[in-house]
């Protein structure tokens, strides 16, 4: 693990202050050389990588249940850590319109396990309980769920070819072991999956994102804040360098409620990361037709996967397992398969058919959920 600076300021000015640094720089210059470790210090990089992907001069860190990871295997390097677990974002509010403001410090297990969410996007806790383990849910920030990076075995292997980790090495994947790799989304640099659960639902739900900087505030559409490959995978967001995840903004979504699901499949019960998964919620009219739907695919790209055009096949229609197949056709459509990851593609088909079943029928609720102002009720 390279050697790094630290600091830990109490307010929001000082942090951006701190990590404008990074303002106008290359998110990963291909070029820039490892940082030189101090005698006694290993260096931080394998000597076959001579350059880790998003060297910024300062990163922000918060639970660090990825970043951490990253920066002990060398695959990515920080001159300076600016830990923000003092800044007042780890609160869960209601908004005038009705929706939720999540902030961005609040640990996943608290967000879970809020009695507002759980009441009104169950969707999202159950995404949330089926990432991880307990304890990494107890320590992992909603903020950094949304920049937690691939799990690709070649970008945690510093001694292989990486373009995400080292643009311009190459994509091993390519032709190597493709089992939990992308299926749909993909560029000839990169076949990499998304690994979060949490965003998932939060694509679902159309949530927004709400960053800030020295050079002031923006909202980014959940839509348009994970990027896809194409020549430039070691950039996996739209936010910049020097920019902070203050919020993320969840809109009224009462229609959903009752007829959601989560739907992880995954190679064994617990920690382990989707080879497919559904978030799927739609809202069902007094004559049982569909009046608007709402369904994202995790696992199967380099982002959370949705398709608009393929919800709107669901409006005014009755459930059925016809339709929903059609459904799961649209959203798949143009998948490839590399050979180790070809189930993929009727997996995530029969995924997306079985999440919208069991959201037609009703959310079903395993918990009990307590409101100050209604007390409790299953």
């Amino acid at each position: 693990m390279n050697p790094f600076a630290y600091a830990r300021p109490t307010d929001l000015d000082a942090a951006l202050r701190l990590i404008a640094a990074n303002a106008g720089k290359d998110a990963a210059p291909a070029a820039a050389p490892a940082p030189t470790a101090p005698p006694g210090l290993a260096p931080a990089l394998n000597d076959t990588t001579p350059a880790a992907a998003n060297q910024y001069e300062v990163r922000f860190v918060a639970g660090g249940t990825n970043l951490l990871d990253l920066l002990k295997e060398g695959v990515q390097v920080a001159p300076a850590l600016v830990d923000i677990n003092r800044l007042p974002f780890d609160r869960i509010e209601e908004t005038p319109d009705g929706g939720l403001l999540l902030g961005a410090l609040a640990r996943n297990a608290d967000t879970a396990y809020h009695p507002l969410i759980k009441e009104r996007y169950p969707l999202l806790a159950d995404a949330i309980l089926a990432g991880a383990s307990p304890q990494l849910r107890n320590m992992a920030s909603n903020g950094g769920n949304l920049l937690q990076r691939t799990r690709c075995y070649y970008f945690y292997d510093v001694a292989t070819p990486c373009n995400k980790r080292t643009p311009g090495s190459g994509c091993s994947a390519i032709g190597g072991v493709t089992r939990q790799h992308a299926i749909l989304g993909t560029s000839e640099h990169c076949i990499a999956a998304h690994p979060s659960d949490m965003c998932v639902a939060l694509a679902a739900l159309e949530a927004v994102v709400h960053v800030q900087s020295v050079r002031g505030k923006r909202e980014i559409a959940f839509a348009d804040f994970h990027r896809l490959p194409g020549d430039r995978p070691d950039v996996d967001t739209t936010l910049a360098p020097d920019e902070l995840i203050t919020h993320i903004a969840l809109p009224p979504a009462a229609q959903f409620a009752g007829h959601s699901a989560y739907l992880k499949l995954r190679e064994r019960l617990s920690y382990a990361f989707a080879l497919a998964s559904v978030a799927a919620a739609l809202e069902i009219a007094a004559d049982g037709s569909i009046g608007a739907a709402r369904i994202a695919v995790g696992g199967v790209a380099h982002k959370p996967w949705r398709r608009p055009e393929a919800e709107q096949l669901l409006q005014g229609q009755r459930p059925s397992d016809e339709l929903f197949g059609r459904v799961a056709d649209a959203l798949l459509a143009g998948a490839v398969g590399r050979g180790a990851n070809d189930f993929k593609i009727p997996l995530a088909r029969n995924a997306i058919v079985r999440a919208l079943q069991v959201a037609a029928r009703g959310t079903v609720r395993n918990w009990r959920v307590s409101t100050p102002d209604q007390g409790e009720h299953a």
